[in-house]
């Protein structure tokens, strides 16, 4: 019984331990960005998406962890107005882009981390769009109580195809490339 004792008492302490040695940081979903670029043959658009959450986890100092969760209803173009911005923010928001309607939010995991030199990290993470779930790989670079990031996103790997070479190869000027960026800016 006294070893019992002995036995549970180091594991509360080793899992007290553990415990101690990780910090959980929430995002500021009002001061972190997610700034978005498209391109086209003919041209190019931008615009925002905003967090509805997120998390980075740390132990020992250096980055073990991260989940997100991106509010995609909010979705905005930035580089139009007035009729043409509403058309495209309703274009993006249909079906044939992200159906903000049956998929209102998107999600990233980090499942692996790989730490560099200078406050970089190479996140294997796995990204849910359209309820699509597959990996994506990025340096993230965190100084003080800030994360930035680029990341490039395949669109064809998520269902999202309209006007894309690979799938209508006469779409001549009208496709748009399958590539897209984020730029991310995360407060903490």
């Amino acid at each position: 019984m006294k070893n019992l004792k002995t036995i549970a008492i180091a594991l509360l302490v080793a899992f007290g331990t553990t415990l101690a040695t990780a910090q959980t940081k929430k995002v500021d979903t009002q001061k972190s960005t997610i700034t978005w670029n498209a391109k086209k043959v003919t041209g190019e658009h931008s615009g925002t998406v905003n967090f509805k959450e997120g998390n980075l986890i740390f132990k020992s100092g250096k980055l073990a962890g991260g989940n997100f969760t991106v509010d995609m209803t909010s979705l905005v173009a930035t580089d139009l107005s007035g009729d043409w911005k509403v058309k495209l923010e309703g274009h993006l928001k249909s079906e044939d882009f992200f159906g903000t309607e049956k998929n209102p939010t998107s999600t990233l995991v980090f499942k692996k981390i790989a730490t560099k030199p200078n406050g970089v990290y190479t996140v294997t993470a796995d990204l849910t769009i359209k309820g699509i779930t597959n990996p994506v790989t990025f340096d993230l670079t965190v100084k003080g109580n800030t994360a930035t990031t680029v990341v490039t996103i395949d669109r064809t790997k998520y269902g999202i195809k309209y006007n894309s070479k690979n799938f209508f190869e006469s779409i001549g000027d009208k496709a748009i490339y399958d590539d897209f960026t984020l730029t991310v800016n995360l407060q903490f």
